[in-house]
């Protein structure tokens, strides 16, 4: 792979590789609930060591698939998923640098994305929707793109994205990492209005999944669940979900 090759001519060996190997354990989104549920590391890692992002430009990390349930391979040291949201800061699509605590009050749901990802693409009309749908919930919708600044400029304008965009050129790499996130997309963070992250979610986000995780969110809000019950919801139901959707796909396919 050589140093100056664009994210996008590498998206789709990246994807076919990984799309076997690179699987989240306890079904997507439940693994990382479970972890954060109990006092363990969470890692997430892909088959084969993922090249680390140059200072100048990041490199394409593998796009994460669709897949019901799996297995982690042991490839590089875990991280931590944080308790609550990093303070992190990074330029907006108008180049005026961003932190993430300057959305405190609202709950949160933070995507990384990439122009050339095509499950991340297929996510940008459902977080179109839910940011509309849920306003009334105080739900915000922030992207970070591990991209060029000018690849995703003109996809979001293309895309109609109306929720804010941060860029991840120079630091998306470090965006992830704070996460406890090997640099592998798309994944989502799911935040309450005070900033703790009740779960990630690995790999695209379904209409359904998302539906579920955002009630949970709100549950909490509420005082209707405690943070560690919604999280045990999360897992389980997260994995029954991608369980049926297997079990959908199967059944369409005979």
């Amino acid at each position: 792979m050589s140093e100056g090759q664009p994210p996008h001519s590498r998206a789709g060996a990246c994807g076919a590789s990984f799309a076997a190997a690179v699987l989240i354990a306890c079904a997507g989104g439940g693994f990382l609930a479970y972890r954060l549920a109990h006092p363990t590391r969470a890692t997430l890692h892909a088959a084969s060591p993922v090249p680390a992002a140059p200072a100048a430009a990041p490199t394409g990390p593998p796009a994460a698939e669709a897949t019901p349930s799996a297995a982690v391979s042991a490839a590089s040291p875990a991280h931590k998923i944080p308790e609550v949201l990093p303070d992190l800061t990074l330029p907006g699509l108008d180049g005026t640098p961003h932190r993430l605590t300057d959305w405190k009050g609202h709950a949160l749901l933070v995507n990384f994305w990439a122009t050339w990802c095509e499950p991340c693409r297929r996510e940008i009309p459902l977080l179109r929707s839910l940011r509309r749908e849920r306003s009334a919930d105080g739900l915000e919708v922030i992207g970070i793109a591990i991209d060029y600044s000018d690849a995703a400029e003109k996809y979001a304008r293309e895309a109609r994205i109306d929720y804010p965009v941060l860029l991840g050129e120079q630091g998306g790499y470090e965006a992830a990492a704070a996460f406890g996130m090997e640099p592998v997309l798309p994944f989502s963070v799911f935040a309450d209005r005070t900033g703790r992250v009740v779960t990630l979610k690995v790999g695209e986000l379904h209409p359904d999944e998302a539906g579920f995780i955002l009630d949970r969110v709100r549950d909490v809000e509420a005082g209707r669940l405690s943070l560690s019950a919604a999280r045990e919801q999360i897992e389980s139901g997260i994995g029954r979900l991608n369980v049926r959707r297997a079990a959908s796909v199967r059944d369409g396919a005979h």
